[in-house]
């Protein structure tokens, strides 16, 4: 691909807060773009972008979806992906390869949870946006709160390039500032018509009140711009303020705003015209930057040897996996090897594939900054990077959030016993926010996920898609364990057989670390005490024990170990010897420690009509939450509270049966931190009670 097809390339993402309206906002630029003939509707269930049977039935998006389309000569390459929390890491991978994105804001809602989050999530990949404020038509839409809230809770910088043409029910479009003209949308061609007209003599002073706001705000950012807007303004052209705000965006100093009403047809053009003028294509970004297998970094420029990364692995009952690549260099051809570096195997590139949702385009080759899928990998996993066998790299890969909840799941039979290993298998290569386990006291398979929706949607696609019948246990907290003091621990291995024997003997100090901190390792060995080829297997048994706490049975977290002296055999010792040391000495110290029990904390939004908002408040209360604080609009309260997640199973129908089905909520981890005593002793109890099973996590 040359650099002026390049150059007319946009990579981009549709991001909000479940329910914003994404799924509508995209399905009206597969409309108005040409790629659909008909527009489908989330609520139909027939959205072309809302392709499973899972999303069609509860009318939101699960699975992160691609296409594309065509708009001004551009080629815009976008990627549908979910509001709803539970499915975090969907939004994660896609951010991690995209080089725009559009963020959808409820003019109602505003800035919701979620769109904070996948806000963050995109602030971290340094992805530039344009917003696009959403349902102009609602009762209640207030476009410049949404915009207050962005700079509020969003700490960035809106720069409205519109103004409504009527309000709530009246919308009928937008009034560019830029051309200074009004877009009036025509309802009997489904908004694929509208024509340019006079601004409203009414509307004038607002218009041009916006205009000048919009252009100081440009000017901060554009030398040249404010040269002229200081000379009186005469010599500025549209040109040179769309070129100063696609400079400001790109550097991520502004994000343009848009407004329309998508459901009824109203203001996606323009929008696209923004994901042209002001979103950058794969030229206006920095090249990848990887390590190579000498572990130093090196950018690949994107007419350098070949590079792609694997942001989403789907299962296919066909054709097996079906891998999602990012090319950032060269280009990739089908019937030829690439290399995956992070688990040494070459892979063949059979099919290439062009994505429409579940529809597919056979391709034959793939260049810099097209996202494509590759049909039949064997060993690369989401995350890998597959690069020319003769200059290999491995990117960065993508950061998956801890799983929070867990189920026991148990086969009806023995041949569900083997297809739902086999099952669990590809769903885990295919979603890494998945965990599986087997708890060796109780022969159950314990899944772990993001929330009770997550693992809903796993075990309904165990039976729709794998043919697997099982029992499933009520949702289990995914507690975590952590020390509160430092200990050290000298632990000597030594076992003697008939032949070889094993030796190991290690010297290692705990160390708490701040809550969310993880687990650091330090090589503290001086003088050869311990070889370097035995540092790693003992670190291998540390992380290993560091599975099962000494409380009661989960992980422990925040914790920095290290490895300060030892001894070896120059016949016994070897890496299993020095694993096995490794983890009985950590398992020791621990125990020397003082263990304390996390528990996961949910930050929760709970949006109420006023007259219920003190049973709301006395439920939350007694469900140990802490509220944050509230804010009332219109008679609607809406509250924000931090709960353990223990304490929020089947929130969702006690709220609906105290308010008449009229609140809503939202949910999403926030943090772990010390469990009460009486909750800690309660889970400890039914941990030992049950020999090693965990309990049912109700606290």
């Amino acid at each position: 691909m040359n650099e002026v097809n390049l150059s007319q390339t946009r990579n981009i993402g549709i991001m909000a807060h479940i329910d914003a309206g994404k799924t509508t906002t995209t399905e009206r630029i597969l409309y108005y773009t040409g790629v659909s003939h008909r527009m489908g509707e989330v609520h139909d269930g027939n959205a072309v972008m809302d392709w499973m049977a899972q999303e069609q039935e509860r009318g939101i998006t699960i699975t992160s979806a691609a296409t594309a389309c065509t708009w001004r000569s551009h080629r815009i390459n976008i990627i549908d992906t979910p509001g709803h929390v539970d499915f975090t890491i969907e939004v994660e991978r896609s951010l991690r390869v995209l080089d725009g994105a559009v963020a959808i804001f409820c003019a109602v809602g505003g800035v919701e949870p979620q769109s904070e989050t996948v806000w963050k999530q995109a602030d971290r990949y340094k992805i530039p946006r344009i917003a696009f404020i959403n349902k102009m038509d609602r009762s209640g839409a207030d476009y410049q709160r949404v915009i207050e809230m962005m700079r509020a809770r969003l700490k960035t910088s809106p720069v409205l390039l519109q103004i409504p043409l009527g309000n709530e029910d009246g919308f009928r479009g937008v009034i560019d500032i830029l051309k200074m003209k009004a877009l009036v949308f025509d309802t009997d061609s489904l908004g694929m018509n509208f024509r340019d007209t006079d601004i409203p003599e009414n509307l004038l002073p607002q218009a041009s009140a916006a205009r000048a706001s919009m252009l100081e705000s440009v000017c901060d950012y554009d030398d040249e711009l404010l040269e002229m807007y200081l000379e009186g303004g005469s010599e500025i052209t549209n040109e040179n303020i769309v070129r100063a705000i696609r400079k400001a965006t790109l550097e991520l100093k502004i994000t343009p705003v848009f407004l329309g009403s998508a459901f009824k047809n109203k203001g996606v053009q323009p929008l696209l015209d923004g994901v042209v003028d002001y979103l950058p294509s794969p030229l206006d970004v920095p090249p990848i930057v990887g390590k190579n297998l000498n572990g130093k970094a090196e950018e690949r420029p994107i007419d350098g040897p070949t590079c792609a990364l694997a942001f989403k692995v789907m299962n296919d009952p066909y054709t097996g996996n079906l891998t999602f690549l990012r090319v950032y260099s060269g280009k990739i051809q089908s019937g030829t090897s690439v290399y995956n570096a992070g688990v040494d195997k070459k892979e063949r590139l059979g099919r290439l594939v062009k994505m429409h949702s579940n529809q597919r385009e056979e391709i034959k080759e793939a260049c810099a900054g097209d996202i494509i899928a590759a049909v039949g990998l064997k060993f690369t996993r989401t995350g890998d990077t597959l690069s020319d066998g003769d200059y290999p790299l491995v990117l960065e890969s993508m950061e998956v959030p801890e799983p929070v909840i867990s189920v026991a799941l148990s086969p009806k039979s023995r041949d569900d016993a083997e297809k739902m290993s086999r099952a669990l298998g590809r769903l885990l290569k295919e979603d890494p926010s998945i965990r599986v386990r087997s708890d060796q006291e109780t022969g159950e398979t314990i899944l772990s996920g993001m929330g009770e929706l997550h693992l809903e949607i796993v075990v309904d696609r165990l039976v729709r898609e794998f043919q697997v019948e099982t029992l499933v246990g009520e949702p289990q907290v995914a507690f975590r364990e952590t020390i509160t003091a430092s200990s050290d621990c000298h632990y000597r291995h030594v076992k003697q057989t008939g032949g070889k024997g094993q030796f190991a003997e290690v010297v290692i100090r705990v160390e708490p670390l701040d809550r969310g901190s993880g687990f650091e390792f330090v090589d503290s060995i001086t003088g050869g005490a311990i070889p370097k080829e035995f540092i790693k297997p003992v670190e291998e048994g540390i992380r290993k024990a560091m599975e099962t706490g000494p409380l009661a049975g989960y992980p422990v977290v925040d914790v920095r170990v290290k490895l300060r002296d030892g001894k070896f055999h120059e016949v016994d010792s070897s890496e299993m010897a020095f694993k096995t040391a490794g983890f009985m000495a950590f398992r020791e110290a621990v125990k020397k420690a003082r263990s304390t029990l996390l528990e996961p904390i949910m930050d929760v939004e709970v949006v109420t009509p006023g007259e219920f908002l003190g049973d709301v408040l006395g439920d939350l209360t007694a469900r140990r939450g802490k509220i944050l604080g509230m804010e009332s609009r219109s008679g609607i309260q809406t509250v924000g509270v931090r709960v353990p997640l223990a304490r929020m199973f089947g929130y969702a129908t006690d709220l609906r049966s105290r308010t008449q089905g009229r609140a809503t909520f939202t949910m999403r981890f926030s943090h772990y931190e010390p469990a009460p005593h009486s909750v800690t002793e309660k889970v400890v109890a039914e941990f030992k009670q049950s020999g090693g099973a965990h309990g049912q996590g109700e606290v």
